[in-house]
């Protein structure tokens, strides 16, 4: 009996130090920072001949994926608005970089957290207790965070100090950080981390989103290669630098978890495609601002949705798809169709009859008069996720992360997931999940 009772409590100890080791695995991660670096493209950090010491160095002392598949279309804000809830954007409702106009005015952009309609990693921290700041991240005025610096598009540097947290913090961080400087240039991937190294010096956070940005307009520039793209993605790892010296300084960078990803990668542009012109030649479209129009193709980059006004007008659906085939093979090698059951299948926009996807560095534009098919210049993005170039790159350093663990793939809705599992944070159901044997 006694030696029953030896061994039980043998087991009770023996679980409850297993217990013990489990909930200290869970809690060594204090700190999450997730930066990403507008058009960051695996071969940054996996080919030697770009300048990213930084990145480097995290990559071998921690975990890397190969791709990262984006969202459709493969563009900033549906792709930031992922990240942050783990949903694809069919439940997020953030379809665009900008709000599409039926009447081809002005478009304003997706600014104002109250545009996503899914749960967001910032309000589930900070409904936890934890210090939350965001810098420059897509669609996060008004988000629920103790920290914001917004991204908000062209509207200018008013509306962003007036939307940052906490009340007259961007004047602070203007004084503080930059000397009394008149204005913040954010097209400097150092100031903003500048900036993070001040919050993270100042406050500690629990959970920080960061969002650099000079490497996408770069390689939009002059497409995927050139030494503007060079000296992009140069800043960009030396602001990752700035962040991890500040994580230092402030003593808490080893137990901070540092993820280092993008939102899409980048094709040069040598075709740029108006395939609203065929459907004004067609009479499909006619006057757009007097609403006398059938159908329009809303055009963003690599990618192009098909609006109807009747959305049941499906002969009007099949006319364009004609007018698609009836073009010369050597125009329709420039786009794929996108059915509305992969769009569905995939989370993508439900409002649309279908979309087309850029092939052979093709781009599209959205006008409706003159030639159909131009040159193009440059780079850009928008792709169907399923192309090679468009993959986004993720590196993941810091406790609780398998040294060594390479993904193959993954998938921008996996981001959330990998957050709340490193933060143990209480959340709501999400499309991602944690890549197997990325976490230890």
């Amino acid at each position: 009996m006694v030696f029953i009772m030896k061994k039980q409590l043998s087991i009770v100890l023996l679980l409850a130090l297993v217990m013990t080791s489990a909930q200290l695995m869970a809690q060594k991660a204090k700190h999450v920072i997730f930066l990403t670096i507008d058009g960051f493209r695996p071969d940054f950090y996996l080919d030697s001949e770009w300048q990213t010491p930084n990145l480097r160095a995290l990559m071998k002392d921690g975990a890397y994926a190969k791709g990262v598949n984006s969202v459709f279309p493969s563009m900033t804000y549906p792709s930031h608005t992922t990240i942050v809830t783990g949903v694809q954007p069919v439940k997020h409702g953030v379809y665009y970089n900008n709000i599409f106009t039926l009447d081809g005015e002005a478009k304003m952009p997706y600014w104002q957290d109250s545009s996503i309609h899914a749960p967001t990693i910032w309000k589930a921290a900070k409904d936890k207790g934890m210090t939350v700041a965001s810098l420059y991240w897509p669609v996060s005025a008004d988000a629920p965070v103790d920290y914001n610096i917004p991204d908000i598009g062209g509207l200018g540097d008013s509306v962003r100090a007036q939307y940052s947290l906490p009340k007259g913090f961007y004047d602070e961080v203007k004084k503080e950080v930059f000397g009394g400087a008149d204005k913040i240039d954010n097209g400097k991937n150092q100031n903003i981390a500048q900036i993070a190294a001040y919050i993270i010096k100042k406050s500690k956070p629990e959970l920080m989103t960061i969002h650099v940005f000079s490497v996408d307009g770069a390689q939009h520039g002059v497409g995927r290669s050139g030494a503007r793209v060079q000296q992009a993605i140069a800043d960009a790892d030396e602001a990752v630098g700035i962040i991890i010296k500040a994580l230092k300084d402030a003593g808490i960078y080893e137990n901070t978890v540092l993820m280092i990803g993008g939102d899409h990668g980048f094709y040069d542009v040598k075709k740029s495609i108006a395939p609203n012109v065929w459907l004004k030649e067609a009479g499909l479209i006619t006057d757009l601002k007097a609403g006398d129009w059938k159908a329009q193709f809303n055009t963003v980059g690599g990618s192009a949705y098909l609006y109807l006004k009747d959305a049941a007008d499906k002969a009007t659906a099949n006319k364009v798809k004609a007018l698609l085939e009836a073009q010369p093979d050597s125009v329709k090698q420039y786009y794929r169709i996108i059915t509305k059951e992969q769009l569905k299948k995939g989370g993508y926009n439900p409002n649309v009859a279908f979309a087309l996807t850029a092939e052979h560095d093709a781009s599209f534009n959205m006008a409706n008069t003159g030639n159909a098919v131009k040159p193009g210049k440059g780079g850009t993005h928008g792709h169907f996720p399923d192309t090679k170039n468009i993959r986004t790159g993720l590196i993941v350093h810091g406790p609780g992360i398998r040294k060594g663990a390479v993904i193959a793939q993954m998938d921008l809705k996996d981001m959330t997931p990998i957050m709340i599992k490193l933060l143990g944070i209480p959340f709501s159901k999400v499309d991602g999940k944690v890549p197997a044997g990325l976490l230890e």
